[in-house]
């Protein structure tokens, strides 16, 4: 016995020797992520403000409210949040007992030769019964199984699963937010299109009237034909513009319609709201907030821990696993003696170690699985720590660069609505050809349309910076 005790103790220190190679303290060089932004140490950031309230617009509002309900992308986003947490449940379940209801009828024979029978021929059952080589066999009762979790495998397991769900609520959440701030961006770019085509058939208008003054012009023999020709054709190119632009229109509202899950049709909104005044400034934060406010940050790093979490697990494997299994119940070779007590009560309790010995590549490669998976995961949050930072410094840049442009084009727009009124009179009274009113025509119609592009490039950017702060989604 005292031979059987070593080689069993010494199996067992060797598989846990052996164990000890399996690294699963996983490093990578960290980079520190950066103070301030733009050397403010303000913490104050617009990402802990509600959307409804930092958007402002009633009609933008309700638009984003029924994605929120409609969205096919989110309704699916939901559908993986209660699948994972299904792998809670199952985690969890498996550190419990299992007890299960078991019924069974058997007929065996034993051959006559075999150890089953030798010696119990003539013998007999209890109730007086003769004993025969076929015999049936009933049973009714519960069954139970039990693995001790002793190296903490399955409790891993179940902290892996939990991560995995809380991952799972923040990549709905980053959902959410990028399609908050998708409606947004395309509601913008509604609104700048239905202002693009006022001003596009107000130039219509004006091109309408002065080619009326070009033909008069010519009936009295101060204008030829071949002014009147320039004047139609530009009025010709202002139409298809405004034919152009209504196409557009079009398409974004079906756009806007397609990620409300609804079928096109008309879109409410306000364009006076593209001019609305915009914040001086945008407050940021500082950087470690990021990591708080992103919900595709806080996916990163709760994936990395359902990663750590694995690797322990994996390697737990490598460990003897303790069962335990029981059972108890009526058993008897006839139902009529099936119900009696105790003669029938039958129950059983095996308890049994189980260890890896022989070909554990199977297992080393499933730690070889985790310990890359952890690794990906480490990169990954980095990584994305890394795109929230430059997406913030990008957004700043870009508010800043587009202010300073909105101001220029406001001055040039002034000039030259202007310049088209003097070249308008000029040429009235034969003092400026038909080309300057055209030029300042077309200098002054594309400078307003830029102008309304920037604009909404603005609006865009306070989208952006807004999202890239981790906003949109509370």
């Amino acid at each position: 016995m005292k031979k059987y005790q070593v080689f069993l103790i010494g199996i067992s220190i060797l598989m846990i020797s052996s164990c000890k190679t399996l690294d699963t303290g996983l490093q990578v060089r960290n980079q520190e992520i950066p103070s301030t932004f733009q050397d403010s140490s303000d913490t104050t950031s617009i990402a802990d403000v509600n959307w409804q309230t930092y958007f402002n617009d009633a009609y933008l509002v309700g638009l984003i409210n029924t994605a929120l309900v409609n969205n096919y992308d989110l309704q699916m986003a939901f559908q993986r949040v209660e699948a994972v947490r299904s792998e809670v449940m199952f985690a969890n379940g498996r550190l419990l007992p299992t007890v299960d209801g078991a019924a069974w009828a058997a007929q065996e024979r034993a051959a006559e030769y075999s150890v089953d029978w030798a010696g119990n021929e003539g013998g007999t059952f209890l109730s007086g019964d003769p004993l025969r080589p076929t015999y049936n066999d009933y049973y009714l009762g519960i069954v139970s199984s039990w693995e001790i979790d002793v190296w903490g495998k399955l409790k891993n397991k179940k902290r892996a699963a939990l991560s995995n769900y809380l991952s799972s609520i923040e990549g709905r959440n980053f959902v959410i937010s990028n399609l908050v701030a998708e409606i947004t961006i395309l509601y913008y770019e509604l609104i700048a299109n239905d202002n693009q085509l006022e001003v596009i058939q107000q130039t219509i208008t004006k091109q309408e009237e002065a080619l009326e003054v070009v033909k008069a012009r010519k009936e009295v023999g101060q204008a030829n034909e071949l002014e009147v020709q320039q004047f139609q054709a530009q009025l010709y190119d202002l139409k298809s513009r405004e034919q152009e632009t209504l196409q557009e229109i079009k398409l974004l509202e079906n756009s806007i319609n397609f990620l409300l899950g609804r079928f096109p049709q008309p879109i409410e909104r306000n364009r006076e709201n593209l001019f609305e005044q915009m914040p001086e400034t945008l407050r940021a934060g500082i950087p470690s907030q990021l990591l708080a406010n992103r919900p595709d940050i806080r996916e990163a790093e709760l994936l990395l821990q359902a990663s750590k979490f694995d690797v322990i697990s994996a390697k737990a494997e490598f460990y003897p696993s303790f069962n335990i299994n029981a059972g108890v119940g009526f058993k008897a070779f006839n139902p009529e003696f099936l119900f009696i007590s105790p003669e029938s009560i039958a129950y059983s309790a095996v308890g049994s170690l189980i260890a890896p010995l022989i070909n554990r590549k199977a297992i080393k490669a499933e730690f070889n699985s985790a310990k890359a998976n952890q690794l990906e995961a480490m990169y990954n949050y980095q990584k994305t720590i890394l795109t929230g930072y430059v997406e913030v410094a990008n957004e700043l840049s870009n508010i800043e660069y587009l202010q300073e442009i909105n101001s220029l084009k406001q001055q040039q727009i002034e000039v030259l609505i202007q310049s088209v009124e003097t070249s308008s009179d000029l040429y009235r009274y034969g003092r400026a050809t038909y080309l300057e009113v055209l030029l300042a025509q077309q200098n002054s119609l594309e400078t307003q349309l830029e102008l309304i592009s920037t604009t909404k490039r603005q609006r865009i950017a306070t989208v952006n910076i807004y999202k890239a702060l981790g906003g949109g989604w509370r």
